[in-house]
């Protein structure tokens, strides 16, 4: 000011002006500065819907700890001289891979892990399991989870469809699946599957389907009707005919059958897909071949995210990494893929979204 007083007063009027326009650029410039980080971290809080979330017990894939390699390099080899349960279970205690994951030990660390991951990550997960398991993180978490239900309808004490029915009035399921059918052997138009079909048509309830891997040599690990010609996404086509207003996907999106899943995604536009399990249990050049498949025949709007974490909690944020890292899929592509198809498929509401983007 004293320096502005001393001078004629059209040249202070100029400086004052330069002054307080370089004033303001510096501001400018100071504030975008803070600001980037900020736009970065609301940036990495868009929300994740997983299609493929399980609530399960530490002992649900063996005795715990399991160690999980992402991805499984080699698969198991079994000479049968020994029994295939025994060389199953010494790949997951003395696991090929530099940097594995290890399931917890307790039931409440594996849904707490889970919990860590998904906020950390935004994650919002379509939850499938046992009743009494999903109904357990529900009370924990409610905000985090949509309600499913683990269904094989070749098991004895299967949920019936008066369960479904009743759990569904209670708005304690909002999506039937699981449906894990192929560990029976039983095809989808089973006679015993056609009371559930018709209740979630009519209902409006949509359906998370298996079809494609179980574990490796799951026939020898106690499903011994377990048959890899269940794979085929073809076997849907006459439930799918049937049932034309059924909201459906297709679990593990048919793997490796890949031209059965395409034709049964060009056949019937109503049927989306999730990539649990492959999506990090494949080794990358195999499940990438598969994702870009179904991406360059123009299904990309009808791919969702799936975990699939069973009891490797980290497991869910390796295989957002494996999405985020495809190198031909665009930015748009990806949010899709994490998001935008899930919540399309859901009917979810603007206030659903504006919910999940503000969690």
């Amino acid at each position: 000011m004293i320096l502005v007083n001393s001078i004629d007063e059209p040249n202070a009027s100029a400086r004052v002006y330069n002054v307080l326009m370089i004033r303001a650029v510096v501001v400018l410039v100071i504030a975008l500065g803070l600001l980037a980080p900020v736009k970065a971290v609301l940036q990495g809080r868009e929300p994740i819907l997983d299609m493929h979330l399980h609530a399960l017990a530490a002992d649900a894939q063996g005795p715990p700890p399991m160690a999980m390699c992402t991805p499984i390099d080699a698969m198991p080899g079994w000479d049968p001289i020994a029994p295939f349960p025994q060389v199953f279970i010494d790949v997951f205690k003395k696991p090929p891979c530099a940097n594995p994951i290890w399931s917890p030990t307790t039931d409440v660390e594996v849904m707490t892990r889970t919990l860590d991951v998904m906020k950390r990550h935004n994650v919002i997960g379509v939850l499938s399991g046992p009743a009494e398991r999903v109904d357990a993180w529900m009370a924990a978490e409610s905000a985090r989870f949509i309600p499913a239900l683990l269904l094989d309808a070749g098991e004895a004490g299967a949920p019936s469809p008066d369960i479904v029915r009743q759990r569904h009035a209670q708005k304690r399921l909002s999506v039937l699946g699981e449906v894990a059918n192929q560990y029976s052997g039983l095809l989808p138009d089973d006679p015993r599957m056609e009371p559930y079909w018709t209740l979630a048509e009519a209902l409006e309830i949509p359906v998370a389907y298996h079809v494609g891997p179980g574990p490796p040599g799951a026939i020898y690990l106690g499903s011994p009707n377990y048959r890899a010609r269940l794979h085929s996404a073809l076997t849907l086509e006459e439930v799918l005919v049937k049932h034309p207003k059924l909201r459906l996907y297709v679990m593990h999106a048919g793997f490796p059958l890949l031209d059965d899943m395409l034709a049964v995604l060009y056949a019937h536009p109503q049927v989306y897909v999730d990539v649990g399990i492959i999506v990090y249990g494949q080794p990358r050049p195999a499940f990438y071949r598969y994702l870009q498949a179904l991406v360059d025949f123009g299904f990309g709007k009808r791919v969702m995210f799936g975990s699939d974490q069973m009891v490797w909690p980290e497991a869910l944020e390796r295989a957002i990494t494996v999405i985020n890292d495809a190198p031909f899929l665009s930015a748009a592509q990806k949010r899709d893929i994490l998001y935008n198809n899930a919540a399309t498929f859901l009917r979810l509401t603007k206030e659903d979204i504006a919910r999940h983007r503000g969690m």
